[in-house]
């Protein structure tokens, strides 16, 4: 009799350890209120709206005393382990949750501050990675007009004279999103193996340092990041708009 393989379940991570200090708040950005909840709750939502998801986790600070008013009633587990950096308590969680999330399970790691993440983008991405070993990740072609700044006495051209400014070629260029998807041995180790935690500014970057390339779907606009204040007014336009 011919074995096969159980298909991989999909579970939601969410690494909300964070302070937020650009948005120049009294608390995590994560629990200001955006459309009328807080940031954190939209994210959560939609993965409970979501029927592909099997199990969501939310990674905070082992001192965070708001979760617990934030979580949903249930499928929604906070695990207290959330370290000094972002890759530190996605790593600290793959770790809590080892013997729980099979090796071949997928792993979709969230930005908390991603209030416009929908069950549809949810979708598209698991849809559009399908089986790539490499995993992959929601993103946007870039579409502006970039410019690489260079500050006078930086280096290269211009380093002893006016401040450089240059076109980039846009082409092949994408703006990263989340959630980033990838089998949790993959992303333990990608995570495992990296040295500087600075230089891994999202899970697919830890996931490229090992030599692969995750597979690119396209995802929304509405799917922005809040960063600072302004952003906050962005959010709750799309928010606002039907799903």
């Amino acid at each position: 009799m011919t074995q096969t393989s159980q298909p991989p379940r999909y579970f939601a991570l969410i690494p909300a350890a964070g302070v937020g200090a650009r948005m120049a708040a009294d608390g995590p950005k994560q629990y200001l209120t955006v459309g009328g909840k807080p940031m954190l709750r939209h994210a959560l939502d939609a993965f409970l709206a979501s029927p592909l998801i099997a199990h969501t986790y939310v990674v905070v600070s082992p001192d965070d005393g708001q979760i617990a008013a934030v979580l949903p009633p249930a499928g929604v587990t906070a695990l207290r382990c959330g370290g000094a950096t972002r890759m530190d308590s996605v790593l600290n969680a793959l770790r809590a949750l080892q013997g729980q999330v099979g090796e071949n399970d997928m792993v979709l790691v969230h930005d908390a501050a991603r209030p416009g993440l929908t069950p549809a983008l949810i979708a598209k991405l698991i849809a559009g990675v399908a089986d790539d070993p490499a995993g992959g990740l929601l993103a946007l072609p870039v579409v502006d007009t970039v410019k690489r700044y260079t500050a006078a006495g930086a280096g290269g051209e211009g380093a002893e004279g006016a401040a450089n400014v240059a076109t980039v070629p846009r082409d092949g260029l994408w703006l990263a999103q989340t959630p980033q998807m990838f089998s949790y041995a993959l992303l333990a180790r990608a995570l495992g193996a990296a040295t500087d935690a600075k230089a891994i500014t999202d899970d697919a970057s830890a996931v490229e340092a090992l030599g692969l390339s995750p597979r690119l779907v396209e995802g929304h606009p509405r799917n922005l990041k809040v960063t600072l204040p302004a952003d906050i007014r962005i959010a709750e336009m799309y928010l606002a708009e039907p799903q």
